[in-house]
């Protein structure tokens, strides 16, 4: 399922005060970018999601319909777990975490679709990743230099460092991350 974010992100925006330029500005997301989204003509990255969400100081998880926080909530059941679809069905998250507020990390499944990228820029922001693959050939383009990992490869690596992701290979790739601090 797609989620229309493009009204959440208005309606936080005039809340905030916050002009398209200012947001844009505030963000390194385009202004063209932030209008289209708005308009719900196109799907943003979730590295732009990201950056528009610090921007906003809210969380990505703002943008999406979010059950109540349970406090002693331990166990997801393998039909439960919220699954955010992204670049028109080109790359999917799984979250394997509860939506609990004293969570310090994300887990998450991602399957990203062959031949496209996490995001044309890369990502910078605090903390840490290890991701390991399952199936398929993921590129991690990470200071500069791509890493290739196959099925059984893992990584782990400073989040401070420029990243991004990408699938050049003929299927799908399906990976695991750990993440810290929470990103969605």
């Amino acid at each position: 399922m797609e989620f229309l974010i493009g009204e959440k992100l208005k309606q936080l925006r005039a809340e905030k005060k916050l002009s398209i330029a200012k947001l844009s500005s505030m963000s390194d997301v385009s202004t063209g970018l932030i209008s289209q989204i708005e308009r719900d003509l196109v799907v943003p990255s979730v590295t732009s999601l990201w950056r528009l969400s610090k921007a906003l100081d809210v969380s990505i998880g703002y943008f999406f319909d979010e059950t109540e926080p349970q406090e002693n909530q331990m166990i997801i059941r393998k039909d439960a777990h919220q699954t955010i679809v992204m670049h028109h069905e080109s790359s999917f998250y799984k979250l394997l975490h509860p939506n609990r507020p004293d969570r310090l990390l994300d887990m998450t499944i991602v399957t990203l679709k062959s031949g496209y990228t996490y995001d044309k820029k890369t990502l910078v922001h605090d903390g840490q990743e290890c991701g390991y693959v399952l199936q398929g050939t993921l590129t991690v383009f990470l200071n500069g230099k791509d890493y290739i990992l196959n099925p059984g490869d893992s990584i782990y690596f400073d989040s401070t460092l420029p990243h991004k992701y990408i699938n050049n290979g003929d299927e799908d790739c399906v990976s695991i991350w750990a993440m810290t601090p929470k990103f969605f």
